[in-house]
C-alpha cells in the first residue's frame, strides 16, 4: 500500500501563487501516475493535472497555464504549482497515486488538502 500526505493549503489572495506538496510512502516502486484531484463545495471530485513516471503531464482545461505538476522521484514527492489562482479554485486538494498491481492497478489517496481563494 502507498501512504499520502499533502501539505501547503492556505487562504491566499485572488491572484496569489501558492505550492502543494505531497509525500508517498509504503510500496513506492509500485507507482506510475501521481494526480492531483480537487473537491469544491457541492459539487464532484475533479481531476486537475497528472504526472507519469516519464515525465509526462496533462491538466484540467481550467488550470492550463496556471498550473504546473512536477515530480522528484528521489524523494517520492509530487508537487502542484498554482499561480494566478481563482476564487473558483477554492477546493480541498488531494493526492492520488495510481500503483500496479498484476495486470491492473490501484488508487491510494491522501487526506487532502484544503486551499482557498479569498476575491
Amino acid at each position: 500500500q502507498v501512504q499520502l500526505v499533502e501539505s501547503g493549503g492556505v487562504v491566499v489572495q485572488a491572484g496569489g501563487s501558492l505550492r502543494l506538496s505531497c509525500s508517498a510512502s509504503g510500496s513506492i516502486d509500485s507507482i506510475i501516475d501521481m494526480v492531483w484531484y480537487r473537491q469544491a463545495p457541492g459539487k464532484q471530485r475533479e481531476l486537475v493535472a497528472t504526472i507519469s513516471n516519464g515525465g509526462s503531464t496533462t491538466y484540467a482545461e481550467s488550470v492550463k497555464g496556471r498550473f504546473a505538476v512536477s515530480r522528484v522521484n528521489a524523494a517520492n514527492t509530487v508537487y502542484l504549482q498554482m499561480n494566478s489562482l481563482k476564487p473558483e479554485d477554492t477546493a480541498v486538494y488531494y493526492c492520488n497515486t495510481k500503483s500496479a498491481r498484476g495486470l491492473g492497478y490501484y488508487d491510494s489517496w491522501g487526506q487532502g488538502t484544503q486551499v482557498t481563494v479569498s476575491s
